[in-house]
């Protein structure tokens, strides 16, 4: 039998609990998930209370206490609406899709909100890799609906993936109709022929492409798209004749890929990248001297550190315009320095740069040559070979080496 709190308990609960509340809505997380807790410190199992914990336990991205709270109040209320979303949240969060596509199911049949509940089971479905399931979700969601923005994003990156380039856009515009971010999305366009083509990916979304990516970066790139643009690009610098290099500086490192390939090379090796959760893989190897976080570009334009070898693989894939990048390296590199990148190939000469569906940027090696010239580059070596699979077809790059002549 259940206790009753005495008044006194009661009403010092319920100040905690509505301190919690305003530091929940003022986005002051810690300080929620204290004052409910201390709340339930006197009086035990109050569901509001518990909800309010679990919601606050996600902001804080502590997926399996917000469950287990979200479980407390199960255990009490077992039809509790939001209880059951905070649960199917946590159990998305923490990886565990197959419960989590049950346990929208679950909401979804005891009458909680069709439009947000639809959307996050086509994102669990889209975590399952089933994209035509999770289309139909989308479907439903905006059905329940129509203003819901990332259902529209999501909708039109499958269909992007599809190649039902029409309804893609569509789908875009729609999301951009609705709030959704308007640079990200002109550049989802731009990628359909849909859009002007921007310079550079945004970067939101290249930090979170790779904040998201990082836990699974290294097995899905190498293991299931047969990436070795790292190994490509750094098998060939010792036999250049150029190493050992005073300092190198490798461009968008990611988690440190070509780390271990040339550091044998290398007195100090130094990596730049915006992603921080790949940054905390690749300072995890211990191979680099240091890592920044930040964009390439502005790194090369205001670093007072000076190379002898600067290296990018794969990186030129979120950049179109590489002028900036040609100038930026020749800022930092030392006479005599040796470039050497990887790029996809255009599938045009006519072309400096295009926007694929893929949503990366691919080059013309006129255009790159050209690039090499006009910031004071001689092309030591040249290669084609693949960078990389895309649905079980090679993707054709270029393997450039270039030196620096004469001073900056």
């Amino acid at each position: 039998m259940t206790s009753v709190p005495d008044n006194d308990a009661f009403e010092s609960a319920k100040a905690f609990f509505l301190e919690g509340l305003a530091d929940l809505e003022a986005g002051r997380f810690e300080a929620a998930e204290a004052r409910f807790l201390d709340s339930l410190a006197r009086v035990p199992g109050r569901v509001s209370t518990l909800i309010n914990l679990a919601a606050t336990r996600l902001a804080l991205s502590r997926p399996q206490a917000a469950m287990e709270t979200a479980q407390q109040v199960l255990a009490i209320e077992p039809g509790n609406v939001e209880a059951s979303l905070h649960q199917a949240t946590a159990l998305g969060l923490l990886g565990r899709h197959a419960e989590a596509l049950a346990a929208h199911e679950q909401v979804l049949a005891l009458g909680g909100p069709a439009g947000p509940t639809w959307l996050r089971h086509g994102q669990t479905l889209q975590a399952l890799d089933r994209p035509s399931l999770a289309l139909a979700s989308y479907d439903r969601a905006l059905a329940a609906d129509p203003t819901l923005a990332q259902a529209w994003s999501n909708r039109g990156g499958i269909l992007r993936e599809m190649h039902r380039i029409g309804e893609a856009a569509d789908a875009f515009r729609q999301a951009m109709a609705h709030g959704a971010d308007p640079d990200l999305h002109a550049y989802y366009l731009a990628s359909l022929g849909a859009a002007a083509v921007p310079a550079t990916a945004p970067a939101r979304y290249v930090e979170t492409l790779f904040d998201d990516y990082a836990e699974g970066f290294d097995a899905h790139l190498v293991g299931t798209l047969r990436y070795r643009a790292h190994i490509t690009l750094t098998a060939p610098i010792a036999a250049l004749g150029r190493a050992p290099f005073s300092a190198a500086l490798d461009l968008g490192c990611g988690t440190g890929l070509c780390g271990p390939l040339v550091k044998p090379l290398v007195q100090r090796l130094e990596g730049v990248d915006l992603s921080t959760a790949m940054l905390a893989k690749a300072e995890a190897l211990g191979v680099y001297d240091r890592l920044t976080h930040g964009d390439i570009v502005e790194h090369l334009q205001t670093t007072q550190e000076r190379h002898a070898l600067v290296l990018a693989a794969d990186v030129f894939i979120y950049i179109g315009d590489l002028d900036p990048v040609f100038a930026g390296v020749r800022r930092v590199i030392e006479p005599g320095g040796l470039f050497c990148f990887s790029a996809e190939l255009a599938d045009s000469e006519k072309q400096d740069f295009q926007l694929l569906t893929s949503l990366r940027y691919a080059q013309s090696g006129r255009y790159l040559r050209a690039l090499a010239q006009r910031h004071g580059f001689e092309v030591l070596r040249w290669t084609h070979a693949p960078i990389r699979e895309d649905q079980r077809a090679s993707v054709p790059g270029v393997f450039a080496y270039l030196v620096a002549t004469g001073a900056a």
